[in-house]
């Protein structure tokens, strides 16, 4: 339906492409017309043991949903010190890290300035900077996978408006790692350098320490992987006191709720715990790694995340993600150039894992 006011809408978001999201597992649960505990969702890189049993007794003590949370996420950022070893001054919480890449895109950009994406990678980076006005230049990673950081340099010298520079390591969708070289390179070019480390702990080289040395780098985390919040969205940041103080001004005052401080705190209580869980997940990848490689339709690449990238040899990628949804099992497809001959399978627990390998026997 198109309404007489439609020109009032900034022609930028008019023309502009939505993010699909991954489609809610109660709506899928009655698409595919299955109750939720017999279907396998492994299309989200989400933690299959979900999180802290502490959580749910925190937040069932919690008193204060009806008061305004801490603006500054004290208690918060003080636990993530001790879990990061970064000061807590350093540290901003967010709404998810989704709400940290939004600010920094809006701290940084007006229009025609531009951010540079490296693709295959998270889609949120060229979503906000179209959101917010901003150019996206893509440059495409080489056949492995790895940034083309030689390509990088030259378009950054070659373009005074860029000004970030969006890393994902382990990178999604491939789980591949940036090397230090590499980093220190990118680290040398005349912008912010955003290292996204959303599945840093399933590696465990995490480089938030990089932050005390280079005041243009932001290292992004979250607790959707490791701690099994995906649906409480909590993320952090380790910034430089220079851009923290900007950075404040603009953040929204209640950002994160009471329930999503609760449950954060609960799972650094559980750290242990959860690093079990963490190890798991870690053990399980090799196993479905070395499954995968047996069928000859698959090309497993090796992963440092929680989740494993295959491209899919000799038939039909979305045809193979289709036809498991319909055993409900969910697989993710990226209906993109680069990817359309690819799948990817979030790490499961070891009974998902053989359900999936017997499933993808029969086809």
């Amino acid at each position: 339906m198109t309404s007489v006011y439609k020109n009032l809408i900034r022609p930028d978001i008019a023309d502009m492409a939505p993010y699909t999201p991954i489609v809610p597992f109660d709506v899928l649960s009655q698409r595919l017309n299955k109750s939720p505990e017999n279907i396998i969702k492994l299309d989200a890189n989400e933690n299959p043991y979900g999180p802290s049993p502490l959580i749910y007794q925190a937040l069932a003590n919690e008193t204060y949903y009806h008061i305004y949370p801490d603006p500054d996420s004290t208690a918060l950022r003080q636990a993530l010190s001790q879990y990061t070893g970064i000061e807590a001054t350093n540290i901003v919480a967010g709404h998810g890290a989704d709400e940290l890449i939004d600010l920094i895109i809006r701290l940084f950009i007006v229009p025609d300035d531009a951010v540079i994406n490296c693709p295959p990678t998270f889609g949120m980076y060229r979503f906000d900077t179209e959101l917010n006005g901003g150019r996206v230049i893509d440059i495409e990673r080489k056949a492995d996978f790895s940034l083309d950081t030689k390509k990088i340099v030259e378009i950054v010298n070659s373009d005074s408006n860029i000004k970030i520079l969006f890393v994902t390591s382990p990178n999604n969708p491939d789980g591949g790692v940036l090397d230090d070289a590499c980093l220190r390179q990118l680290l040398q070019l005349p912008l912010i350098a955003v290292l996204d480390e959303a599945y840093i702990e399933f590696t465990g080289k995490s480089r938030a320490d990089w932050v005390l040395e280079h005041e243009n780098l932001i290292v992004l985390r979250t607790f959707s992987k490791w701690a099994g919040l995906a649906g409480l969205r909590v993320g952090y940041g380790i910034f430089s006191h220079w851009i923290i103080s900007h950075l404040l001004k603009i953040k929204q005052p209640y950002n994160l709720n009471v329930a999503g401080t609760t449950a954060a705190l609960a799972s650094l209580a559980d750290v242990s715990k959860l690093q079990e869980n963490v190890q798991k997940i870690v053990a399980e990848r090799g196993r479905l790694y070395q499954a995968l490689q047996e069928f000859d339709f698959l090309e497993p690449y090796p992963s440092h995340a929680n989740f494993i990238l295959s491209r899919v040899i000799g038939r039909d990628a979305a045809e193979l993600k289709a036809t498991l949804a319909e055993r409900g099992i969910l697989i993710r497809y990226f209906n993109t150039p680069r990817l359309r001959d690819h799948v990817r399978i979030s790490v499961g627990t070891p009974s998902q894992t053989s359900v999936l390998l017997e499933a993808l026997s029969t086809l």
